[in-house]
């Protein structure tokens, strides 16, 4: 794989993951703003369809999404608009036609357009939005029953849906960034990958699926991030070519360290997003610990590259612990900048 472009991104940019516990919008416009480099904040709380699941996949035919976030997909909707909902993705994906019919609605991210409004008026050099990954779609995805996805005959069918959907509305999303000004950053939400096991065929066919999108979405001029809050096999997914791999500095940035992949990341010019002020409370880590847990471990220039975020989304958390978090993400800027 050749040298990537390097991101010319900010010096330790303090980012976010992209949930927030906020139910009015305009006070979580105002809360996503505050990083230097914002991200299209999600809010689940003010309305379940917002939930990254429901909210990927919004527009699939047969998909039902539940009030407590989880979603199901009903097989006999499903097939009888399969047919359909593939030629859309074909017109977009191979034609270029119809593609903002693929951004998420107005229902299913209120903040959305909001958002880039401001990221236009500020004239903002970087944006960022985020969209479930397919690994985690189709692990998390259910049918109507209750059985896994991967139980149905049409699985294969559906989970090649999901990848070309998050593709479409990842590519939708990143046009209208750029056509706010902005460079677009573009992450895939993956805590699924945790479950990652390279022993398994299926997994094997996943992560590739993984590598096709980042592709893509590099062709589209986007910054591509990936952010897994659990561990992982980190030198399956450092070998993927994302310009950002974001994870939870307590949990994993031994881990990461560890594989031989690392090296290789970072001289092609990739960026760890370091979740660097715990979002689990039940934490024993300050910021001041993590702060110097980075400094002893990450050498000189990749610490130097790397932005600084929560260690996960803040959906779960009062609008109290958000604003005392994204104050924490400052101070570990500052120590870290000294």
């Amino acid at each position: 794989m050749g040298c990537r472009p390097v991101p010319v991104l900010p010096s330790l940019a303090t980012s976010s993951i992209g949930s927030l516990p906020h139910t009015q919008l305009e006070l979580a416009l105002q809360q996503a703003l505050l990083v230097d480099i914002p991200a299209a904040p999600q809010l689940p709380r003010r309305d379940p369809a917002e939930y990254m699941v429901a909210q990927a996949l919004d527009g699939l035919p047969g998909l039902h999404a539940e009030p407590d976030g989880t979603a199901t997909l009903d097989a006999a909707e499903w097939t009888r608009g399969a047919a359909t909902f593939d030629a859309r993705l074909e017109r977009t994906l191979e034609k270029g036609e119809g593609r903002e019919s693929f951004l998420p609605t107005a229902a299913s991210w209120q903040a959305l357009r909001p958002f880039l409004w401001e990221v236009e008026q500020r004239k903002l050099p970087f944006a960022k939005v985020q969209i479930a990954g397919p690994i985690t779609l189709r692990w998390s995805l259910r049918l109507a029953d209750g059985t896994p996805l991967f139980a149905s005959p049409d699985a294969k069918a559906v989970e090649t849906q999901i990848v070309r959907l998050v593709l479409a509305r990842a590519l939708a999303m990143a046009r209208k960034v750029k056509d706010a000004g902005a460079t677009p950053i573009v992450f895939l939400d993956e805590p699924g990958l945790y479950a990652y096991d390279r022993r398994d065929p299926r997994h094997l066919v996943a992560l590739q699926e993984l590598r096709v999108l980042v592709l893509a979405l590099k062709r589209e001029g986007a910054l591509v991030g990936v952010h897994c809050c659990g561990n992982t096999d980190w030198g399956a997914l450092l070998g993927l070519g994302f310009d950002i791999v974001s994870l939870d500095a307590r949990l994993s940035l031994t881990p990461i360290l560890a594989t031989g992949a690392f090296e290789q990341f970072h001289e092609e010019g990739g960026t760890l997003a370091l979740g660097i002020v715990p979002t689990d409370f039940s934490a024993t880590d300050d910021v001041g610990e993590l702060c110097e847990l980075a400094r002893t471990l990450l050498p000189e220039e990749p610490l130097k590259r790397a932005m600084l975020t929560p260690a996960c989304g803040l959906a779960l958390r009062s609008v109290q612990d958000a604003e005392h978090i994204f104050e924490q993400l400052r101070v570990a800027q500052r120590r870290l900048a000294g």
